[in-house]
This record gives structure tokens, C-alpha cells and sequence, in this order.
């Protein structure tokens, strides 16, 4: 940062009100007698973040400067805002903080691997979200705190509601990332993800300068070392594959793939909550305890016990723990080279195969297209499924082109041997509506037949449509659910909604021009 703003904000956490570093169990108590949040049965705190229930991607900058300027993809996704809109904000922000009466700093670090970690320090003015960071983030040992220096400051007042014609934002909230203060500011939202993925987004920049790659995936290890990655947008099953009871966890959401293996970014696990299931996710179930801090999440008013089947308040209720809460982690959040990496899809069209082994030109094409579907429901106006398709299965977060993340892939992939699959954990017999979802139990068997190295060896079949090798046989799943069109009743529906997915796919790389043509549209025969 600049002398001018550093100075200004050391001054104003140098003051006795400006409470460092407090433990789960203090933040939890200010929390509560502040009126921020409730202690639930299980023992977590309970909050609700007001209007934001999720992130605001409208709303996400980047300060456009000679660290940027050349360097970012410029565009709807990674916006600029300017150095002069973004000082006179910055300016506000900390006007703000001089005005609270106190306030709680969090002081960590991002990335597990020492080599590539990144000293941070997180302000905030409400308790719940500095306990938040402290648990998604890595929690220092207190010798490490000595003569600490942050490479970047992360500052969330959701209480400061700003005049977009004044401050030069869309709306009254704002998320900016200024890479040459080092400073991320965030205002006018209590969503307590725009923290976390604020910092994602910063890795996904310095990182593969490096020669790092940044991953948007979760990762486990099983017992003879052997590692995976499981990549995924929202409701593909990320959290739920990786979190397994005969593997341990590294972590569920943000990796780095270096020359030395594969490193967690956090200390934590940012969980969704909708409709959760002891039976079938029994150890994110039990990592809900106290420590841990649910948004959005519905309890009784007397009982205080969680409700998880309860959306009113919104669809996206989240839990945030620290790995500490689940059993078998990995303690040092570290792994080699994977021998897996796996491509979740949740296909409400019900016409990709469940699981199929791809080649070179079929990762990028598939890792640069990030595909999954929208239900109806879930958006206002969406009443059939939508295809929707997010690069690097994490676009928003990506400061970079694609393709640089891609290839990054493909060359470490190729580098370690491992193998990569499409997993498709949505709707088999029919689109949504008509068929049913694919049983947790059979994508289980699925991924621990791929993990195992079992699906290499059997025989392989070509997706007449898709141009995906599909296994004709899995340990623990019957023959038909493999061929998804052997599931619907209506063989021309089937041809007609497969060909309708695959346009998509085509519509959609079209973004990437001659890219395209390089890499043979993916395999796809339409």
C-alpha cells in the first residue's frame, strides 16, 4: 500500500478498541452479546447476512493499474475500475473504520505450502465475520505472528452502504481488489464467501506467474498416497465426493498444484447447508459444531436446532468450519502429484454419460468450458433447465485468460500421469422433470472405481454424440445407467436433447476462436 494509507489504517487498528487475533470461543461471545448472531443446538452460531445471501458479482472490481493493466482479461467478469474512483473509496472505507467503535482483526496466512503461502489480515467491524476468516483461513502459530507484515488487507464493512453516482460502483455494495495497494475492500454486503473469494481471486493472479496453478476444486488423498481433484461448480458435488469417510480430506474448495504436489489455500471448509444429510455426508454433518458459523441457516426459535431442509431464507445456506472438524484431514493440507482429477457436471438434460475418460484436446476443452445446468427454480424466470458454463469451473475468480489455466492443466496433467474423468452426477432416464437424479451411491461407487484405477481397465465405448470414452462397466453400478440414452424410454428424445446440449457446448467455445478448431471441438460429432 501507500505510505498515506498505510499509516492511516495502522493508526486506526492501533487503538485499544481494535481487538487482534481472539479466539473462536471470544469472537462467539461478542457475536452473541453484540446481537449478531445465535448459538444453535449444535453448537454452532447461527447469523443471517441480510440482502446478500450470496456473492454479487455486479457488484466485483479490479482497480485498473500498471500491475494490471496488461495482465488481467478485461471484461464483464473482471471489471476496472480506475485508480482515482477506487482512492476516493478507499478514502470512505476508512473514514468508516475511524467512526466504529471497535473492531476485530484477524491475522493468517493462505496456502498450506510454505514455499507459496501469502501472509494476510482480514478487518472487519462484526465479530462473526472475523471468526469466519479465521476459520477459512490458516490460523498461525503465535510465533509466526512476530513481526508479522501483511502481503494483503482485506477489509468487510457490510454496514457501509455507499451512493454508486458518488463512488463509481453499480450498487451500494462494492467488492474491489487493488493489487497494487494490496488491499481488497468490501462494503455494503454481509456475505462472508466475498471474503474468501476475494482472496481466491488473488491467487488466481500471483499464482500461476509463478508457475503455479490455481485450482477451483476440492482434494483428498486415499491410503497408498494416491491424491485427486475434484472440480465443480455449486451443487456438482464437490464438497460431498471429496469429504469421504476411507480418504482423507486436504481440503474441499481452493488448490495450488505446484512442482512439489498439490496445497490447500485454506484452514477451513465453506460448506452448502441446503438440505443436508447425516446419512449420506455424515462428516460435514459432524464438522457443525461449535466454531463453526452458519448463514442463512433457519433454527427453531426454541430449540434452537437447525432446520436444513428450510430455503426461505435463501437456497444457499453455508456453513463455514475449520478442517480441525473433520476427521482424517491431512494436517499439514498437503499431497504429491495426483493420480485422479476429476470433472463434476450436474446434467439436467440426463444425456451425459456418468462417468467417461478423456484425452488431451477433451481436458482443455472441457476444463475451459466448466459446464453444468441451471434448474428451474432457481433463478427467477428460469423455468427449464439452462445450460450454463463457467471457465475453469471457477470464472469468476479468474483474473487471467482461460487458456492460461487450461494449459497449465493439460502440461501438469501429461507431466504426472493422471488421469482425468468427466463425472456427471445430474439426471439419467430423462431431463429433469422426467428423469431422476443419478444415486449418490452409484456416482460413489463411480469415483472410487475411478480413483482405483479400475475404469482404465475395462472396455471402452465411444459417445456417438459427445465423442467421450465411456467405461461399459463399473463395480457397483449396472451396465444401463452407463449408456444414458439405454435409460430413456423416448430413443428420438433422447438424439434430439443430446444434440441441443452439445449446440451449447459448441455456442459456447465460440468465445475462444480459433482455439476451437485447435482442439478438435472437444471430441463432439455435431
Amino acid at each position: 500500500m501507500t505510505e498515506t494509507y498505510v499509516g492511516r489504517l495502522n493508526e486506526i487498528l492501533q487503538r485499544k478498541s481494535t481487538l487482534l487475533d481472539l479466539s473462536a470461543a471470544r469472537l462467539v461471545e461478542y457475536a452473541i452479546t453484540r446481537g449478531e448472531g445465535q448459538l444453535s443446538a449444535n453448537g454452532a452460531l447461527a447469523v443471517q447476512t441480510g440482502k446478500y445471501t450470496g456473492r454479487s458479482p455486479q457488484d466485483k472490481f479490479i482497480v485498473r493499474d500498471h500491475i494490471t493493466d496488461g495482465a488481467v482479461a478485461w471484461g464483464s467478469v473482471n471489471v476496472p475500475m480506475p485508480e482515482e474512483v477506487f482512492a476516493k473509496l478507499y478514502r470512505r472505507v476508512l473514514d468508516y473504520l475511524a467512526e466504529r467503535d471497535q473492531l476485530f482483526v484477524f491475522r493468517g496466512f493462505v496456502g498450506a505450502d510454505p514455499v507459496h503461502a501469502m501472509r494476510i489480515q482480514v478487518v472487519n467491524e462484526y465479530a462473526w465475520q472475523n471468526l469466519f476468516a479465521r476459520q477459512l483461513f490458516i490460523r498461525p502459530i503465535k510465533e509466526s505472528l512476530q513481526g508479522f507484515s501483511p502481503e494483503f488487507t482485506v477489509i468487510a464493512v457490510p454496514g457501509l452502504e455507499v451512493d454508486p453516482a458518488e463512488m463509481g460502483t453499480n450498487s451500494e455494495a462494492f467488492i474491489v481488489i487493488s493489487f497494487a495497494e494490496r488491499v481488497v475492500l468490501i462494503g455494503g454486503t454481509g456475505y462472508a464467501g466475498e471474503m474468501k473469494k476475494s482472496i481466491f481471486s488473488i491467487m488466481n493472479f500471483l499464482l500461476p506467474q509463478k508457475g503455479v496453478l490455481s485450482m477451483h476444486c476440492s482434494a483428498n488423498v486415499g491410503p497408498q498416497g494416491d491424491s485427486a481433484l475434484f472440480f465443480g461448480l455449486s451443487g456438482t458435488g464437490k464438497t460431498t465426493l471429496s469429504t469421504d469417510p476411507d480418504r482423507r480430506l486436504i481440503g474441499d474448495d481452493e488448490h495450488g498444484w505446484s512442482e512439489a504436489g498439490i496445497f490447500n489455500f485454506e484452514g477451513g471448509c465453506y460448506a452448502k447447508c441446503i438440505n443436508l444429510s447425516q446419512e449420506f455426508e455424515p462428516q460435514i454433518w459432524d464438522a457443525i459444531r461449535f466454531g463453526s458459523v452458519m448463514e442463512n441457516v433457519v433454527i427453531d426459535p426454541e430449540t434452537r436446532v437447525p432446520d436444513y431442509s428450510d430455503g426461505s431464507l435463501t437456497e444457499n445456506t453455508r456453513v463455514a468450519y475449520p478442517l480441525e472438524h473433520i476427521q482424517g484431514r491431512v494436517p499439514e493440507s498437503r499431497a504429491g502429484h495426483p493420480r485422479a482429477v476429476v470433472f463434476l457436471t450436474a446434467d439436467a438434460f440426463g444425456v451425459l454419460p456418468p462417468v467417461s475418460i478423456l484425452n488431451d484436446n477433451q481436458i482443455i476443452y472441457h476444463f475451459l468450458s466448466g459446464y453444468t445446468s441451471k434448474l428451474a427454480g432457481t433463478e427467477r424466470g428460469i423455468k427449464e433447465p439452462q445450460a450454463t458454463f463457467s471457465a475453469c469451473f471457477g470464472e469468476p475468480f479468474l483474473p487471467l485468460p482461460p487458456k492460461t489455466y487450461g494449459e497449465m492443466l493439460r502440461d501438469l496433467v501429461n507431466t504426472h500421469g493422471a488421469k482425468v474423468y468427466l463425472v456427471n452426477t445430474g439426471w439419467s432416464g430423462g431431463p429433469y422433470g422426467v428423469g431422476k437424479r443419478i444415486s449418490i451411491a452409484y456416482t460413489r461407487a463411480i469415483v472410487k472405481a475411478a480413483l482405483a484405477g479400475d475404469l482404465v481397465k475395462v472396455e471402452l465405448r465411444v459417445d456417438p454424440i459427445f465423442g467421450l470414452q465411456v467405461p461399459t462397466a463399473c463395480p457397483g453400478v449396472p451396465a444401463e445407467i452407463l449408456d444414458p440414452k439405454s435409460t430413456w424410454a423416448d430413443q428420438a428424445a433422447y438424439e434430439s436433447k443430446a444434440r441441443e446440449l452439445a449446440k451449447a457446448f459448441q455456442e459456447n467455445f465460440s468465445r475462444y476462436g480459433s482455439l476451437g478448431e485447435e482442439l478438435l471441438n472437444g471430441g463432439l460429432q455435431v
